[in-house]
């Protein structure tokens, strides 16, 4: 994998309606900066990426204010409407930079507590893949199936179960012309895997760490918190 060229998406359009909160998650304070700032911070030290790429809302009053120091070229694409509309149009705005083979990492602005030590994992991993993969967890809890008001019909079977994780890391070409295709479905598909798994590959799950989390509620915040606070000493 010595030649490829890695490139980095963040889709940073969201609203966090679940959060409670009267402005966009991605710009909550965590440890004296923003998430989208620690988030950021995860990849734009490291030469091994050609640039990041961001999907921010035309609305977006925060972005223009943060001072992010990059070492990388950091670029705004447009936001879209929902995950994979984002994501779509910063592989257009990528449209000659990126080459077919190059590989592009998509993650969440909404996990800031990656590990470098995941990333170089899942690049070591999907390097040697046909088709890509992403990060999870295996479920590890019992799982139960509701119907009309949350009252239990069965326990599904955890056997084969994962957490989609990010980031998820596909060929350019590959991943851009499934988005293009899944985009056209009336159900929109809610991670880049999907997208793929829909145009027929079977994309590779690496395992990844616990505490990558998704800020999606306020406990997660909380959370969060406590994760960067113990990495920190």
């Amino acid at each position: 994998m010595s030649g490829d060229k890695f490139w980095v998406v963040i889709p940073a359009a969201g609203v966090g309606k679940r959060m409670q909160v009267d402005h966009p998650k991605q710009y909550l304070s965590l440890c004296g900066k923003t998430v989208i700032e620690h988030t950021l911070a995860c990849f734009n030290s490291n030469p091994r990426y050609s640039a990041i790429v961001v999907a921010i809302s035309e609305n977006d009053e925060y972005w223009s204010e943060l001072l992010i120091d990059s070492q990388i070229p950091l670029y705004r694409a447009k936001g879209g409407s929902e995950r994979c509309f984002s994501v779509l149009n910063s592989l257009h705005y990528l449209s000659g930079m990126a080459k077919d083979n190059d590989w592009v990492l998509v993650h969440d602005a909404a996990r800031p507590c990656l590990r470098t030590t995941d990333v170089d994992y899942l690049i070591q991993q999907v390097g040697k893949h046909a088709v890509g993969g992403l990060l999870g967890l295996p479920v590890a809890d019992t799982l139960k199936f509701c119907g009309a008001h949350r009252r239990i019909k069965n326990t599904v079977s955890r056997d084969g179960l994962w957490r989609a994780l990010t980031p998820q890391m596909f060929r350019y070409g590959k991943l851009t012309r499934a988005l293009e295709a899944a985009v056209e479905y009336p159900e929109r598909v809610t991670d880049e895997a999907s997208a793929l798994e829909m145009a027929g590959y079977e994309p590779l799950m690496v395992e990844g760490s616990w505490d990558n989390i998704k800020i999606t509620h306020p406990q997660d915040l909380q959370q969060a918190q406590l994760i960067m606070r113990s990495k920190n000493h």
